[in-house]
């Protein structure tokens, strides 16, 4: 048995984004591999009992005591990190996450460490020249860095500077978690649009673009539904007023199953993120497990990875509405290229974006690394 410490600023059940769901599929999938997950985490809610089981792995939350630019920091983690780290054979970061490089230090850990690089720091531009001393050791202590898609890494220049140590490992689903919807579920959407839709799934982030389909969407006839939530939702819904379009269904926050059942009726998954803050877009492997065209923006991260123009679906340029328009109406006016392009999505998955793919492969860094192998 490896036992693996996960390390993220949140998890389950306090939020459930795509990092957050990468963690999850890890200590989920490898369960199989003889591999026991434990997440540790900090939370502004209740904590109840630690470790929290969650299906076959756990969550050890400490209660976090403040946070700076989204980042929380706790002075009981540095103990409660340590006495975690001193069970476990592996260290597992998800990066990016500062308070973690202060716990590694803290708990002086000496155990093998395996880092996933899910975005570089985009936003925090002052804050990142502070941290930048701090996050150079860490990140060059680390015993391998992994990388989502190699679009990142050549784009990325602080993976550059550590590309010796980096390795790819395609984010991956376990399609068991999304072919939930009912018939009688399936039947009130498809009852509600009969003719298909534009679908958006994700958190009403500044980087997600959704400002750009809104000003795409200017009078276009066909449905646009929009699953999620966010600080930015009214803003939204206020453009979307003022800019008289009625055909985007803003639906919120949906169960599962009623989630997976609009991913399997879409017409095609369109992604407008339009800054690098989007590394990857677990969204638009989710469509292509339902074999959907994909419509996404090139900002030189794993978007283009997993959607490959005029083959998987197309690709046009970052917050350019005008381009984003014409590409929903191609596919829109195109039933038969859109089946071909959704086709190809659905292969394109199979071979890189399965769970079990990604759980093989971070298996065999953590058993590499405790028999002692060197890259």
């Amino acid at each position: 048995m490896i036992n693996v410490l996960h390390c993220y600023k949140t998890y389950y059940p306090d939020s459930f984004g795509g990092i957050e769901q990468v963690i999850y599929q890890l200590s989920e999938g490898g369960v199989q591999r003889g591999i026991s997950s434990t997440v540790f985490t900090l939370t502004d809610n209740e904590i109840g009992a630690n470790p929290s089981p969650i299906e076959n792995h756990s969550s050890y939350r400490v209660k976090t005591q403040l946070e700076v630019a989204s980042t929380p920091f706790s002075l009981k983690a540095f103990n409660e990190f340590k006495k975690l780290a001193e069970k476990a054979d592996i260290i597992h970061y998800h990066f990016p996450y500062p308070f973690m490089d202060f716990l590694h230090y803290g708990a002086r850990i000496k155990k093998p460490s395996v880092l996933s690089y899910h975005s570089d720091i985009v936003k925090q531009k002052f804050l990142l020249n502070l941290y930048t001393p701090l996050m150079n050791k860490f990140l060059g202590d680390m015993d391998v860095i992994v990388a989502a898609s190699p679009n990142y890494v050549e784009s990325s220049s602080v993976l550059q500077r550590f590309k010796n140590k980096v390795e790819v490992i395609p984010y991956g689903l376990d399609s068991k978690f999304y072919n939930t919807a009912t018939a009688d579920v399936k039947a009130q959407w498809q009852q509600r649009y009969p003719d298909g839709f534009f679908l958006f799934v994700g958190a009403f982030r500044y980087y997600k673009g959704l400002h750009i389909l809104i000003e795409a969407a200017k009078n276009s006839q066909y449905p646009i539904v929009i699953i999620g939530g966010g600080p930015i939702e009214n803003e939204l819904k206020e453009q979307a007023s003022k800019s008289g379009v009625t055909n985007i269904d803003f639906l919120g926050a949906l169960s599962n199953e009623d989630k997976a059942a609009l991913l399997e009726l879409s017409t095609c998954l369109v992604f407008p993120s339009h800054l690098r803050s989007e590394a990857f877009g677990i969204s638009l492997i989710e469509a292509s497990l339902y074999a959907k065209p994909l419509i996404s923006c090139e900002i030189g991260t794993g978007t283009t990875f997993i959607n490959i123009d005029e083959s998987t679906g197309l690709v046009v340029p970052p917050a350019d509405p005008q381009a984003l328009r014409v590409a929903m109406d191609r596919i829109w006016s195109n039933p038969e290229e859109a089946k071909r392009f959704g086709e190809a999505s659905k292969v394109r998955f199979d071979q890189l974006f399965t769970a079990e793919r990604m759980v093989e492969q971070y298996a065999k860094i953590y058993e590499s690394l405790l028999s002692g192998g060197v890259r």
